[in-house]
């Protein structure tokens, strides 16, 4: 008789073997140092071990600690590794809730697949997550902290000790959550007066994040390291943020790690639009924020929005940096912004092109308040002032 090939275990987020840390770290305070340094984590994180030959092993559950990887590890030397970014919020009526943890599940298992390591069912993600929150959630978003959050860092590894470039054998699935700061009551040093948004640079030609054939669309390391020399030059110039042109029409792409929005006139219909640029040509990143102001603009800023915007048409298309400079100058452009777990919805005040400022606020130096209203929007869900199907409700462990 031929031996039965052992079979191969999926990613199961149902079972747990589950640590307690015995030294319970304290929970820092909103604006404190601890939180400001983006590497104060909570006091468990979430391990699940894949193997070629077996599968994925039962998750773990275990205080929050350092990893032990082989120096031969795959991911450090041939960047075998994926990350995703979502965060888990304190509703106004003490309810934990992800939001569309399914689209990082899916996107987390998309980028996976690109790097070469172990894919999973896309919901078995919000199971670990949610068991994690289940832990931590309580203590580090306590009930009396209604609208604050964490940020959650699920990363995948290729950490088995094989050198030489090949297909990882092994992987290791690990999550950490983390205070961060709100972006948008961050300051500035120096800053004295509230910002109206965002100063993009303009990417030169020699400098590109992301082609057609590549990887841009997902969310590899290997997408942001080699980003941050540029990111490093503008922010010396005093910009916040990169915007990513590329090709000889210089099409824009993405502003730092982040989507791009602008609402303007179209050059033709006059019709009041907001573009962004398209997924098709793999070029940006299918953000899950992104996403949702494409859906929200698309059910409730149609031609039937009752309210004092306008209605508008949300259109996914290819644009350029000479279009943008070309509506400023006709008067067109209505607002600008950007989207991102990170960074959320933020507001976009100027461009910089080659030597040319171009506004991306309204004609009359204000943004119109179409980012307002869809940053209200989606808040209003992730804190749970509104009943959403994209809002996962987490259970907590009583204190």
């Amino acid at each position: 008789m031929g031996s039965v090939a052992p079979q191969i275990a999926e990613l199961d987020g149902s079972k747990f073997n589950i640590t307690r840390s015995t030294n319970l770290r304290d929970v820092p305070l909103p604006g404190s140092p601890e939180e400001m340094s983006h590497s104060y984590c909570t006091d468990h994180m979430v391990s699940v071990r894949w193997t070629a030959a077996n599968g994925w092993e039962t998750p773990e559950v275990k205080p929050y600690g350092n990893l032990s990887i082989a120096p031969t590890a795959s991911c450090l030397h041939y960047a075998t590794e994926c990350f995703e970014g979502m965060k888990v919020y304190r509703g106004y009526d003490g309810k934990l809730r992800l939001f569309r943890p399914d689209c990082n599940g899916e996107r987390l298992n998309t980028s996976a697949q690109r790097s070469s390591l172990p894919g999973f069912k896309y919901d078995e993600l919000k199971k670990l997550v949610a068991k994690l929150m289940e832990i931590d959630g309580p203590r580090w978003l306590p009930k009396e902290r209604t609208g604050s959050f964490l940020y959650i860092r699920p990363t995948i590894i290729g950490n088995g000790p094989h050198l030489g470039v090949q297909v990882p054998k092994e992987a290791l699935l690990y999550i950490i959550a983390v205070p961060w700061p709100d972006p948008s009551k961050l300051k500035k040093e120096g800053q004295t007066e509230p910002s109206k948004g965002l100063k993009l640079f303009g990417s030169t030609p020699d400098t590109i994040r992301a082609w057609p054939g590549g990887f841009g669309w997902a969310k590899l390391g290997a997408n942001y390291g080699p980003s941050l020399q540029a990111h490093g030059k503008a922010q010396a110039l005093g910009f916040d943020q990169i915007l990513w042109l590329f090709g000889e029409d210089r099409q824009v792409t993405e502003a730092g790690a982040s989507n791009f929005f602008i609402i303007w006139h179209n050059a033709e219909t006059g019709k009041l639009e907001l573009v962004t640029a398209p997924l098709e040509n793999q070029l940006i990143l299918p953000g899950v924020t992104r996403r949702s102001v494409l859906e929200l603009v698309r059910d409730r800023l149609s031609e039937n929005f009752v309210g004092k915007l306008a209605p508008l048409d949300a259109v996914e298309r290819t644009l350029t940096i000479g279009e943008i400079e070309k509506a400023a100058k006709e008067g067109r452009i209505i607002e600008s912004f950007v989207s991102g777990t990170a960074y959320f919805i933020t507001p976009v005040a100027m461009i910089r092109s080659n030597d040319t400022d171009i506004s991306t606020l309204g004609p009359d130096g204000e943004a119109a308040g179409y980012a307002a209203q869809i940053k209200s929007w989606l808040e209003v869900i992730m804190f749970g002032k509104e009943e959403h199907d994209w809002a996962y409700v987490v259970e907590e462990e009583k204190q």
